[in-house]
């Protein structure tokens, strides 16, 4: 019975300890790739805050998705005039990051 209390421990130490990894790697990379520069967590900027845009997308299946694809090619129209413009710079593995960090965010 301890034994099985020690791996339950040590199995959701090991998912909070990812969870924290991927927050650290999608708040550095949104920095690193000059997302930072249009957005921020909590404030409008230039571009929506990313609390919006998780609460906007929340519960849709195919968010993750059509976000990759706002972040690499751009878009405009859903979040006002201004459009956000292509990430050339930005991968499909790094959109994916950056992706799951924003639609994380409260």
């Amino acid at each position: 019975m301890k034994r099985n209390l020690m791996m339950v421990g040590v199995v959701v130490a090991s998912a909070f300890a990812s969870q924290a990894a991927m927050a650290d790697a999608g708040g550095d990379l949104a920095k690193a790739k000059n997302c930072m520069a249009c957005h921020a967590v909590a404030t409008k900027l230039v571009g929506p805050a990313y609390k919006d845009v998780a609460a906007k997308y929340a519960g849709q299946k195919d968010a993750e998705a059509k976000l990759v694809t706002k972040v690499m090619k751009g878009g405009s129209g859903t979040w006002g005039a201004i459009p956000m413009p292509a990430n050339p710079q930005v991968n499909e593995a790094e959109a994916k990051t950056l992706v799951k960090w924003v639609l994380s965010q409260k």
